[in-house]
């Protein structure tokens, strides 16, 4: 041992060390500098608007989680609207967070159109998973309307905020504890079930397009297209399109002429 160091040259052990040294600085010099210049500025306004959502993660504005809904609408790809959960003065808030004037929306809730369920005709009884998603793909459900609701309650296990309840086999909505976050919209697997204003009057109870006699063999309130809600609307808020009324809610006045003229009684008020 005591030959091998009196081998070591000293004076070039210390100038190898010094310039690995030199080197171990110079690159970590380089490194902080190349992360400096090419870090990634977070927006400062992403938690702020974070913090002002309802932050429920629902993923009904399409994103996966409240974080990334946030950071679309601080850069303009998202619209405060898109939020169904989050108050009328939380998006206010956010409005302001983004140096932007928020007008207001007319608050939504789920409406179901369909009036089916026990007065809907079963073509047969249905043993295998209980879900309407399982239904719809065999035999296209059990149900004598292709349209209607398959009454398993999808919607109602989506539903986080107990809005939705089974009632004479057909899905209904409580507006009041129904926030528009649109989980239900997309446990569907019929699509019956859309966003429509709050304090909107009335709402067409059915999506059947098929011809009246058609209708009349398979449901007691399915819409048999009879025509009488659109040539009796006062204001002409009603259209008829594939056998179905269109309301313009635009034009409606919550006069309830659509309600009390139509036979089938598939136009709800409320």
């Amino acid at each position: 041992m005591n030959n091998f160091l009196a081998q070591v040259n000293t004076g070039k052990l210390f100038t190898v060390l010094a310039i690995i040294a030199a080197l171990s600085i110079l690159f970590a010099l380089l490194i902080v500098t190349v992360s400096k210049l090419c870090a990634v500025k977070e927006d400062g306004r992403i938690e702020e608007i974070k913090d002002k959502l309802a932050n429920a993660n629902c993923g009904g504005c399409g994103f996966a989680g409240c974080a990334e809904f946030a950071k679309a609408v601080a850069e303009g790809r998202a619209n405060i609207d898109d939020c169904g959960p989050t108050s009328p003065e939380s998006k206010k808030r956010i409005a302001e967070i983004l140096g932007i004037e928020y007008a207001g929306k007319k608050v939504a809730a789920a409406k179901v159109h369909c009036s089916g369920g026990d007065n809907c005709t079963t073509l047969f009884n249905y043993v295998g998973n209980q879900t309407c998603s399982a239904l719809s793909v065999f035999n296209g459900g059990n149900k004598g309307c292709i349209f209607g609701c398959l009454g398993c309650g999808d919607c109602k296990d989506a539903c986080e905020y107990g809005a939705i309840t089974m009632e004479n086999g057909v899905s209904t909505i409580n507006e009041e504890l129904c926030v528009a976050c649109g989980k239900c919209v997309k446990a569907c697997p019929r699509n019956l079930i859309s966003f429509l204003p709050k304090d909107g009057d009335v709402y067409i109870g059915c999506s059947s397009r098929h011809r009246g006699k058609d209708v009349m063999n398979v449901c007691k309130k399915g819409c048999i297209g009879c025509g009488l809600c659109a040539k009796n609307c006062p204001e002409g808020a009603i259209t008829m399109e594939d056998n179905l009324p269109v309301i313009d809610y635009s034009k409606c006045t919550g006069c309830l002429t659509c309600v009390e003229k139509c036979p089938r009684k598939c136009i709800i008020k409320g």
